[in-house]
């Protein structure tokens, strides 16, 4: 059935492009796909108030954090005590920039600037609406690689390697690390991308007949990937938020496979190659990823052995053979299983960053463990290549567009979308 719609009541899904009308929703309650179930939007209660006061309290909490003793270490009498702005600068001491970089955007400059980013756009601050654009565009491209709560695994997980060795204890500024994570999270949960466009700008009305329960290329239609706006095909760029696009990600498979091989390239020198090393009364000990969680195992920290063999090991070596099998779905081969293809990529999605936890452990070590003559940690060129295999395989999840699993799927009419309590 046709029917003239106006666009701002419809959206098409951007995991699986089902055209879906949005019912009327209650607060706390969110309109999911019917098709692949993801979230489309989310009614929340005081919607400006809300991400207002998690984000103030996550910064404010962040530069306590910032500002005291994080953990320390007291072994044989020798005391040392770190302070979260310390660990960038040993990286960089150790000519390993790269690492140090990776620890300021992903672990303090990206959160930052998206709380900073939250706190101006929800309450409508006054900046020019090209401003405005440009900030929500990178507030959305950035939120996935803020990694604090995947740090606070990390500092959990040397502290269980360093209980070997000597007495670990916490700082002034530990709790308010723990509680800015939490809020950080919770703000950006509480900022509902649909809502936060529409505040910014209308979307850009829609003149011909929209078809609910049909896929968007079907209709000659596709959605903008940052605002959400629905648009005609021959539009590539987006008028609300000025963001080139097509109706299938250009290249998708070609870009996202160039980059899992490359992942897979560096992967094995990750592996191989000493992540760190300890250096106990004058004897070098380099230390790969394997032996690592042997290590772990051998001296009975069975939990933290498993954390780290199925964080680094495990799921970078099954997350690039899922997104393999993913692109060789996708590009018409094996038997048409949507809905199943569609977890494996969601899975593949939620877990990547998590891998970056051995990262951190090294950073947090190479940190705190300066005892002069005594043990000294020092990162090593493992570690690097396998902070580049944790980003290249977030890249290439991010390059592959998942509506290519559905448009295999026939034409068929789907119910309108449900409404989920939260």
């Amino acid at each position: 059935m046709c029917e003239q719609h106006h666009a701002a009541r419809h959206i098409l899904c951007p995991q699986c492009d089902l055209l879906v009308a949005l019912p009327h929703l209650e607060h706390r309650h969110k309109a999911s796909c019917p098709r692949c179930g993801t979230t489309l939007t989310t009614e929340w209660d005081a919607p400006r108030q809300r991400p207002t006061a998690y984000a103030l309290v996550a910064l404010f909490m962040l530069l306590l954090a910032n500002l005291f003793p994080f953990v320390s270490m007291n072994v044989g009498g020798i005391h040392s005590e770190i302070e979260l702005l310390e660990i960038p600068g040993v990286l960089f001491s150790e000519d390993y920039a790269s690492l140090g970089i990776f620890f300021m955007l992903f672990v303090q400059m990206v959160p930052a600037f998206c709380l900073v980013s939250i706190l101006l756009l929800v309450n409508r601050a006054p900046l020019p609406q090209k401003t405005q654009v440009i900030l929500a565009r990178i507030l959305f491209q950035l939120k996935t690689w803020g990694m604090g709560e995947i740090f606070l695994a990390g500092v959990l997980v040397s502290f269980v390697k360093l209980m070997a060795y000597g007495d670990i204890g916490v700082g002034s500024s530990f709790v308010p690390w723990c509680l800015f994570c939490l809020l950080q999270l919770r703000a950006f949960q509480c900022v509902d991308r649909r809502w936060l466009w529409d505040d910014i700008a209308p979307m850009p009305v829609i003149e011909q007949p929209l078809r609910v329960g049909v896929s968007g290329l079907r209709q000659g239609l596709r959605s903008c990937p940052c605002c959400t706006a629905i648009l005609p095909v021959e539009n590539s760029v987006c008028p609300r938020c000025q963001t080139k696009g097509t109706a299938r990600r250009k290249n998708s498979l070609q870009w996202t496979m160039a980059l899992l091989m490359t992942s897979i390239i560096l992967y094995l020198p990750a592996n191989i190659m000493p992540i760190m090393i300890t250096d106990l009364l004058g004897n070098q000990l380099p230390s790969t990823i394997i032996a690592g969680v042997i290590l772990l195992w051998s001296e009975g920290s069975y939990p933290v052995a498993m954390v780290i063999f199925i964080a680094s090991i495990m799921v970078p070596t099954l997350k690039m053979l899922a997104i393999g099998w993913l692109c060789w779905n996708a590009n018409g081969n094996g038997e048409r299983d949507s809905e199943r293809m569609h977890l494996i990529y969601e899975v593949v999605e939620f877990v990547g960053r998590w891998s970056m936890i051995d990262v951190f452990v090294i950073a947090v070590l190479s940190a705190l463990v300066r005892m002069g003559g005594l043990m000294n940690i020092y990162p090593a060129m493992g570690a690097v290549m396998f902070a580049l295999v944790v980003v290249m395989t977030m890249f290439s999840a991010m390059t592959f567009d998942p509506r290519l699993l559905w448009d295999r799927e026939p034409e068929s009419n789907h119910e309108e979308t449900q409404q989920h309590g939260k």
